[in-house]
């Protein structure tokens, strides 16, 4: 009988490579999801790294161990490593491992592109990080490439937009096929409105991804023509605007924020209720308030421009669009406590890091909500309170949401429970050295500390200080959170059947086939 992959029928795994060439050539969801969270895991130390050199610098005033050109390749790095490398792959990586499970789903629709769209990111990441070696360095353009200082960069900035190409195609060929499974695949009897909602948030990540990775593709294509081909689209001289790459960039950019932040809202929408042992609160308005959220996405990009010499009109429309997407977000919000409200909780790791996105991520809302009023944003524009606030929603929010997720799904993963008192000790290491980190931000902004800057004045060495050695200390925790999760995969206490009690919920009882090297039994090769 010829065996079928993952069906229940006898396995035959002589025909399946081992190895290297199992992961190179795999198109099962499971491994792939793997690949996406420790490629992503990689670039996070990547950034990482390159973020404890830029507060190195900043340790004390005066110009230390960098050359500002260096510095600002430190900064523009960072960014673009964190964003494309380290937190959006993690989600797919959550979502190749868990939509086809949670919607009963053999695997992915298009397994073949699933593998190459993984594929595509490590050349693009080799492309960032080889550019710090390149005649002129890493872009120091910041990762949002402004022109016109990025048209006249080096080549480094050829490999970044190059880079951004590569991982914008594997982002729609990834969206394409997540929108893909969950329209087609789901198990009989699973309507739209009975997804778990790490599922919904997906769906909803995915078309905007769709939406907006080709605008991003077009801002850099217009750059690289700027810079190869005399096209003058961002050159006033030549008759192009530079504000024109801006209105372009964020109306990438804006969704892109969300798009980093609804696999998050997910991630927690399963997690608080396992642990409080009772429903979400509101389910129907939560995918409402998601889809709603995805919606004014795109009409609020031009809050990063309050300071380009847009009409008045402009402004108003721009800060009661941003203000409104508070609304749906308050909602989400008050939802999770509802459902933690006499529910019977108890803190396991995944519960401590959701617990502790909802408190770190409200407040990087409320920062937010602060920033969407025009004349407080001309003030505090490109100070490091705006720094403080995208770390508290980044940070505290989607990097917390990752770990959580971690930490939740990592029994169904493994088959191991991971050491429960470590991973209580990450989070509190994590939770403290962050505020340590970006509170103080909030002060250095409102007093006036330009971001993107290797030297600083006198006034503001004591909360420089005080960041730095919150972030060394956040950067730190990091490996004890790599060491947990290797000891997990190795061995340890074996999971049961439903690692939470009472956490029994939709995820753990859909029907998944094995993968064939499945954790519990060794292959059989006939």
């Amino acid at each position: 009988m010829e065996a079928v992959h993952g069906h229940g029928h006898e396995h035959d795994h002589a025909h399946y490579p081992g190895g290297i060439m199992r992961w190179v050539t795999t198109t099962n969801h499971k491994d792939i999801g793997t690949l996406y969270l420790w490629f992503s895991f990689a670039m996070f130390i990547t950034g990482g790294l390159l973020a404890m050199g830029i507060r190195l610098e900043l340790l004390q005033p005066g110009m230390q161990y960098w050359r500002p050109e260096f510095f600002n390749q430190l900064t523009t790095m960072h960014g673009l490593i964190m964003v494309f490398g380290a937190i959006m792959p993690a989600f797919v990586g959550f979502a190749n491992w868990q939509v086809p499970m949670m919607i009963g789903a053999p695997d992915m629709a298009f397994a073949r592109m699933n593998n190459f769209s993984f594929w595509l990111l490590p050349p693009a990441a080799l492309l960032l990080v080889v550019s710090f070696f390149v005649p002129g360095g890493a872009t120091g353009a910041g990762w949002t490439l402004y022109a016109p200082l990025s048209v006249q960069q080096g080549m480094g900035m050829d490999m970044a937009i190059f880079a951004v190409h590569i991982m914008g195609a594997s982002s729609i060929m990834g969206s394409i096929n997540i929108i893909t499974t969950i329209l087609n695949m789901r198990a009989p009897g699973m309507t739209l409105m009975k997804m778990p909602l790490f599922v919904w948030t997906w769906l909803i990540t995915a078309y905007l991804l769709i939406a907006v990775m080709p605008v991003l593709a077009g801002a850099v294509t217009m750059l690289l023509t700027d810079r190869h081909f005399d096209t003058h689209f961002f050159n006033a001289a030549g008759g192009g605007d530079p504000v024109l790459y801006q209105h372009v960039f964020w109306f990438f950019g804006h969704p892109e924020v969300y798009i980093m932040i609804l696999p998050a809202f997910g991630i927690v929408s399963q997690v608080l209720p396992a642990f409080a042992r009772k429903p979400l609160f509101g389910y129907s308005s939560m995918v409402y308030a998601t889809a709603s959220i995805a919606i004014l996405s795109f009409i609020v990009w031009a809050h990063h421009m309050f300071t380009v010499g847009m009409p008045a009109a402009g402004q108003l429309f721009f800060m009661y669009a941003t203000m409104l997407i508070a609304v749906p977000t308050g909602v989400k919000v008050f939802n999770w406590i509802a459902t933690m409200w006499k529910g019977s909780m108890t803190f396991e790791t995944p519960m401590l890091f959701s617990v502790g996105f909802l408190f770190v991520f409200t407040m990087g809302g409320f920062t937010g909500l602060i920033l969407a009023i025009t004349p407080v944003d001309i003030q505090l524009q490109d100070t490091y309170y705006v720094v403080a606030h995208f770390h508290y929603v980044l940070v505290a929010g989607s990097l917390f949401a990752i770990f959580s997720g971690i930490y939740f799904w990592l029994p169904k993963w493994t088959g191991h429970m991971y050491d429960e008192t470590l991973g209580k000790i990450h989070f509190w290491l994590s939770i403290i050295f962050f505020n340590v980190t970006f509170f103080v931000m909030h002060f250095l902004g409102l007093a006036g500390m330009p971001r993107r800057i290797p030297d600083y004045a006198e006034q503001f060495a004591d909360f420089n200080m005080i960041a730095s050695i919150g972030a060394f200390g956040f950067g730190l925790s990091q490996l004890l959170f790599l060491y947990v999760v290797v000891k997990c995969i190795k061995g340890g206490e074996k999971a049961p059947a439903k690692p939470w009690e009472g956490a029994d919920s939709l995820e753990w009882t859909l029907p998944s086939p094995a993968p064939y090297h499945s954790f519990e039994t060794p292959p059989i090769v006939k």
